[in-house]
Formats: structure tokens, C-alpha cells, sequence
């Protein structure tokens, strides 16, 4: 996972939006706070469906469901 600024985004896009594409993830600061991910479509189609898994079956705590989530998803960089 890669984290910019902002600005290092605006001045590099065409670099970011590569790497994207290599299957990293690129976390986007604005004064010090994560305001975006960018992500691949294929990355982020996967999240979505898994998380309506439990959705949909009603045996889901949200915040729990999201952290087990987002640990998934920070562990394949």
C-alpha cells in the first residue's frame, strides 16, 4: 500500500494510476488525513461482494465485519 498527499497524487497521476493497475493500493492524504483509496475495479468489485455476504445473511456486526475486512485487503500488498 502506497500513501501520498494530495498533492503528490495532482503532480503524479499517470505513476499512481500504474500502480494501481500493478495491484498495489494508493491511500490519499489531505493535512495529514486519509481522505481516498484508490483501488483496482477488480479489487474493489471482490470487497463489495464479500462484504454483502454477510449482509445478506444477517449475521453481521458492521464494525467487526469491516475490520476483518479491511485487514483482508491490507495484507495482500
Amino acid at each position: 500500500m502506497l500513501t501520498i498527499t494530495a498533492t503528490e497524487m495532482q503532480n503524479s497521476f499517470g505513476k499512481y494510476l500504474q500502480a494501481v493497475q500493478d495491484g498495489e493500493e494508493v491511500v490519499i492524504l489531505k493535512n495529514g488525513k486519509e481522505v481516498a483509496r484508490l483501488i483496482s475495479r477488480n479489487k474493489s468489485v471482490s470487497f463489495l461482494t464479500d462484504s454483502l455476504v454477510g449482509v445478506l445473511s444477517r449475521d453481521y456486526s458492521e464494525k467487526d465485519m469491516r475490520a476483518e475486512k479491511m485487514a483482508k485487503y491490507e495484507s495482500m500488498d
